[in-house]
């Protein structure tokens, strides 16, 4: 679709080398993210990117950043979400990208090395430089309204996928003072950058 070819185009998403993106889900009604999982995991030897996506651990809601190499990698999860399973084919433990709760889903906390959320750390040995992300509704100074509690994140560049239909005007999307804004939006419209960040690397 649209919003996906804007992204895989850019020239921010071809000089990423480490992202994290949600895998889509019909039953949810976010963007698509097939065509651009698909880009990164064909991506030639030498472009390589590593690509991270979550995996809910349990109910408590605690989540992991897991890396896959294919999409034969997911598996089919609660209300068939797909979501990377924990050991890949030989049997090994996944790489992890980042043990988080999900407690503050709504809010992107952005750190130079390290994070720490109700008490799980992230050291940000291999930064992730890219953090694709869904959500429920946005407005046009970055705050996002997402489906529950919280992710956490010291990435360089927090990109929201969005319909038109999903940007509102400034002060709609209730917000704390520990709310920190989306730096991009892709919309149909094109890309729109936000923060001095995504002005940045739009360059």
């Amino acid at each position: 679709n649209a919003i996906q070819n804007i992204v895989v185009e850019s020239s921010w998403f071809k000089a990423s080398k480490s992202l994290c993106a949600y895998v889509s889900s019909p039953a949810l009604l976010e963007v698509g993210t097939s065509r651009i999982i698909s880009e990164v995991l064909s991506s030639s030897a030498k472009e390589r990117k590593k690509l991270y996506v979550p995996r809910v651990e349990d109910r408590n809601s605690n989540m992991k950043m897991l890396m896959i190499s294919s999409v034969k990698d997911l598996i089919e999860k609660s209300m068939n979400i797909l979501e990377p399973a924990l050991v890949d084919s030989d049997g090994n433990q996944r790489e992890d990208g980042a043990l988080l709760s999900l407690f503050a889903f709504l809010f992107l906390f952005k750190a130079a090395n390290y994070l720490e959320v109700s008490g799980a750390v992230m050291q940000a040995s291999d930064p992730v430089d890219l953090f694709i992300v869904p959500g429920l509704a946005f407005d046009k100074s970055g705050s996002r309204l997402g489906r529950s509690g919280g992710w956490v994140n010291a990435f360089q560049l927090s990109v929201a996928l969005s319909y038109s239909v999903q940007i509102m005007e400034d002060g709609v999307i209730p917000v704390t003072p520990f709310d920190i804004p989306m730096d991009a939006f892709v919309s149909p419209a094109g890309f729109i950058p936000i923060s001095g960040a995504a002005l940045r690397r739009c360059e």
